[in-house]
């Protein structure tokens, strides 16, 4: 799979506690990316996923419909590819 693209996204609201990171994990390894999760002291949700443009937009959109309560903000930078990333986890 192609791992050409990098998004880099916060997401605020009501995002900790809740299982936010361990079902973006499932959903990431799901999709085939490379990154990780975790939670910033400030509340809010680090995500960094490479991958297809396809899977990282699938990603976005699986991880929106399953905390769309929750959700209050997300912020997407899109990068290029580092491959610095062998698979997805969790980062505590």
């Amino acid at each position: 799979m192609s791992m050409d693209k990098r998004i880099h996204v916060y997401y605020s609201g009501i995002v900790q506690g809740v299982g936010f990171r361990f079902t973006a994990e499932r959903i990431a390894q799901q999709a085939r990316l490379c990154g990780y999760v975790r939670n910033l002291d400030d509340g809010r949700v680090e995500v960094v996923c490479e991958g297809s443009e396809a899977s990282l937009g699938d990603f976005l959109s699986r991880v929106q419909q399953i905390f769309d309560g929750q959700i209050r903000d997300t912020n997407v930078e899109r990068q290029n590819a580092t491959g610095e990333f062998n698979g997805f986890d969790i980062r505590f």
